[in-house]
């Protein structure tokens, strides 16, 4: 098979496209989750199939962890993930994660409240859109739809 100039450029950029997604993530995160929880295990084997390298802390006091970090009342999940300088809370899609540390916002974090079916780690299909919001000082706001 004979590949032109466009081609070859074509498919430059696309593999570095596809490189420059994950290059914006760190390399490193700490996910707090209570020891019993097999969903937060199973997102953090996602983040590790990125290339992240997760330690995780079992720790049975994770309200203070999620107050000490800014996440609004009432918006926890079950798991609470420190990655740089961003919090985030709960099964939160990679794409979501990936703008936060593209757009670098002023926000404490990102989360998604609860433990939507269909997310990094739960079984299932998605059955509605995933509302990812950001936050500061436990103050919510939209960050995206997926």
């Amino acid at each position: 098979m004979k590949l032109t100039m466009p081609h070859l450029l074509l498919a430059t950029g696309l593999l570095l496209g596809a490189t420059t997604a994950h290059a914006a993530l760190p390399d490193e995160a700490t996910l707090y989750k209570n020891p019993q929880c097999g969903c937060c295990d199973g997102y953090a084997r996602h983040l590790q199939r990125t290339g992240i390298d997760v330690t995780i802390v079992d720790d049975k006091d994770l309200s203070a962890i999620k107050k000490a970090a800014g996440v609004p009342f009432g918006l926890g999940a079950c798991h609470t993930i420190i990655m740089d300088d961003y919090v985030i809370e709960g099964h939160v899609p990679l794409a979501a994660v990936e703008a936060l540390f593209e757009q670098q916002p002023d926000t404490n974090g990102i989360g998604l409240a609860g433990m939507p079916s269909g997310t990094p780690g739960m079984p299932g299909p998605q059955t509605e859109p995933y509302e990812v919001y950001q936050f500061r000082d436990h103050q919510e706001s939209p960050f995206m739809t997926l």
